[in-house]
């Protein structure tokens, strides 16, 4: 009796044992399937892909250069028509009655010509493209008392204007380095044809406006010149810039300034900080609204930024007049600016999730051959260089697409925002902005510049002061 009962025992601790082996395996086997990928809930964070590959935006936005001047002799490029090595078009001098033909100018220090609004509408001239020199010749030159960046300013002493000049890979070789081991955008056209301040307001938020009131929305309409902030005046933007969207979607962002902020006072060409006319996202009333005026920042910010791997999601860097570019500050300068901001983030732990846009505000009176788009009554303007670098920017890719600075807002809005657009029917507050830039069917679609697909490709550092041949300036 004895001996069946052990037995009996046994046998009950080996069913047991099997019980709970079978709800071991049982759970083992429930864990396995709630983790699997292809089962995840929401609360999961799957592995990004495709656009969603880019992590950090960093649009890095100097000033006035035409397509032509920088990169209308890059191979594979919409350039200046040329034939057996010589340029085939010419713009007339009404000075002398000769007609201009585009030329390589090795001068580090150019001029440009007039580039308000009246003065994009002669040099495109219904098409002709021709109005470049008589518009440069025609230009205030007492408006340079008034400031060095005030649109109607050309410092040019005498002789032909520069604005048929360009440059060549020589001249300025590590923007030439990245258009080859990038994309080079050739059909990038400023957002509205005018000036530097209405082509910042629409960098920010795809409309240039004037508003009846700095805090109705509704009161504002479309404007190729609205009047500037002003001391009384600080707050004149009322209508929705794209920063109200990433706010409301905890999407990080920052602008950085060169140098800061420019005092109330007109800047000079050196190291003055950031003139009020480029920074404009300050007198956005939605900015003040959401209490984010500390997101603009010292670019000192940025470089700790990019060494910690804390940049945030979408940046936007605007330079001071020296680092610029803007006539008649250096073209090396500004080139050499340019690429300490690119090593900083190649050599930065975000580069791997990093797209760079870089490009000029407008064309600086510049001559350049090809015809603008109509999109609306604002714009587009002439056009502009473009630049994509990124591990994910396809190499060497001349890009042919009608893009516009509405593009990279559509970019940003399709990678953080799940293409929530500006657009007052959906964002919450409305505008009267006539259209929705980003979602215009004339212009293309970044993300075609990038091969997400592709293993994330290494930096490319440059130095900063590259050897080149362009002749300094012989005073000043």
């Amino acid at each position: 009796m004895d001996v069946v009962d052990r037995r009996g025992d046994r046998g009950s601790r080996r069913r047991r044992l099997s019980a709970r082996l079978g709800l071991v395996l049982t759970l083992m086997v429930v864990g396995v399937i709630a983790c699997s990928p292809a089962l995840v809930g929401s609360t999961s964070s799957p592995t990004p892909t495709g656009i969603h590959l880019i992590r950090h935006v960093i649009i890095i936005f100097q000033e006035n250069r035409s397509f032509d001047s920088y990169f209308g002799t890059f191979p594979g490029a919409d350039g200046i028509p040329m034939q057996n090595g010589q340029p085939t078009v010419c713009v007339p001098d009404p000075a002398n009655g000769r007609c201009v033909r585009p030329y390589h100018d090795t001068a580090d220090r150019n001029f440009g010509g007039p580039h308000d609004d009246v003065n994009s509408t002669a040099d495109v001239n219904g098409g002709k493209m021709d109005g470049f020199i008589a518009q440069a010749l025609q230009a205030d030159r007492r408006a340079c008392q008034r400031s060095p960046f005030n649109p109607a300013c050309v410092q040019a002493t005498s002789g032909t204007p520069d604005v048929m000049g360009y440059h060549t890979g020589a001249d300025i070789p590590n923007y030439w380095t990245y258009a080859r081991d990038f994309v080079l955008q050739d059909h990038l056209f400023e957002s509205v044809h005018s000036w530097s301040f209405p082509s910042h307001l629409y960098l920010f938020s795809a409309w240039s406006a004037r508003c009846a009131s700095s805090q109705d929305p509704m009161s504002c309409t479309s404007s190729v010149d609205p009047p500037n902030r002003t001391a009384t005046d600080p707050t004149p933007f009322a209508w929705t810039d794209l920063t109200y969207l990433l706010d409301h979607h905890r999407v990080s962002w920052a602008v950085y300034l060169d140098h800061g902020a420019a005092g109330t006072g007109q800047p000079g060409l050196g190291p003055a900080g950031v003139p009020k006319i480029w920074n404009v996202l300050p007198g956005f009333s939605d900015v003040h609204q959401d209490h984010q005026l500390g997101n603009l920042q010292d670019l000192s910010h940025f470089f700790a930024a990019a060494r910690a791997g804390t940049l945030p999601a979408v940046s936007w860097i605007l330079p001071d007049g020296h680092d610029s570019e803007h006539p008649p500050n250096l073209v090396s300068a500004g080139q050499a600016y340019v690429t300490g901001l690119i090593n900083a983030v190649m050599r930065s732990p975000a580069w791997r999730s990093s797209a760079i846009f870089l490009t000029w505000d407008d064309w600086g009176g510049f001559y350049d051959h090809v015809v603008p788009p109509t999109v609306d009554q604002l714009g587009l303007g002439i056009r502009v260089p473009g630049l994509v670098i990124s591990p994910y920017a396809r190499r060497g890719y001349v890009d042919h697409q009608t893009l516009s600075y509405d593009s990279y807002l559509r970019f940003i809005e399709d990678d953080f925002l799940n293409g929530q657009r500006l657009d007052p029917r959906t964002d919450g507050r409305p505008d009267p902005r006539p259209d929705v830039r980003e979602a215009s069917p004339a212009l293309g679609d970044l993300s075609r510049d990038f091969d997400f697909g592709q293993a994330p490709r290494a930096p490319v550092i440059l130095p900063t002061n590259p050897k080149t041949d362009l002749v300094p300036p012989t005073r000043g």
